[in-house]
């Protein structure tokens, strides 16, 4: 069974895969390219059954608590995030950490390292919010697919790689705060086998890379799908 993914910028994927419609990091409000974009939050969180988030940044929380509030959608995050979000009024939560698999309709999903920081700011200083994840996601039917998160180069992918084997990599390229061109290129060709590779977390802001075309370089001969916002990408 075909799975359909879903770019609304910076590292916002809404995957349906079954019965089930999955929306990571769903930072819509505040962000540039899914505002450039003309469409509307409602739009992106329609159908949406649950939310998976891979650390505490605001540019990846998002809208993650108004959208899980008003769908009724199910949060899935580390501990210290999903208690904090429970405490701003989600009410359904299903915290898990580094290494645990928790399953759903249609698909389950395994949270693994990313080499990163997590926080919010409250009152001008930083609350920790659990560490950083990359996602696992696998769905009864179709293609396992990992969103890397915010991360740097790491060993760990060789022991992501071959617990899961991932045909689909949702992977950063914007330097600066994440894994650059050249880094993410290496790590794609290093550790993994996939078969698609998608680009993210480039263009939102002026301080990272504006587009995906020094990552497309790098990976020349790899099946690289450069996305466009709100546009499905079927697998």
């Amino acid at each position: 069974m075909p799975i359909n993914i879903t770019w609304y910028g910076h590292s916002c994927f809404r995957i349906e895969t079954g019965p089930s419609v999955l929306l990571i990091d769903p930072f819509l409000s505040g962000n540039p390219t899914f505002e450039a974009s003309g469409l509307k939050r409602e739009e992106v969180s329609a159908g949406v059954t649950h939310v998976a988030l891979t650390h505490g940044h605001d540019d990846h929380v998002g809208d993650a608590a108004a959208i899980c509030k008003e769908s009724g959608a199910t949060l899935i995050a580390v501990f210290e995030l999903a208690m904090y979000l429970n405490g701003k009024g989600v009410e359904k939560v299903d915290p898990t950490n580094h290494g645990g698999t928790v399953k759903h309709a249609g698909f389950a999903l395994t949270f693994v390292n990313a080499l990163h920081s997590s926080s919010t700011i409250v009152d001008g200083a930083p609350v920790y919010l659990g560490n950083p994840c990359g996602l696992i996601i696998a769905p009864d039917e179709g293609p396992v697919v990992y969103h890397m998160g915010d991360t740097e180069v790491m060993s760990d992918f060789a022991v992501i790689n071959a617990l899961h084997a991932p045909k689909v990599g949702l992977v950063p390229i914007g330097d600066r705060f994440t894994m650059g061109a050249r880094s993410a290129a290496y790590a794609c060709k290093r550790y993994f086998q996939f078969e698609t590779i998608i680009p993210c977390h480039y263009g939102t802001f002026p301080i990272i890379d504006q587009s995906a075309d020094a990552f497309v370089a790098e990976m020349a001969g790899h099946n690289v799908v450069v996305p466009e916002v709100g546009k499905p990408i079927t697998l």
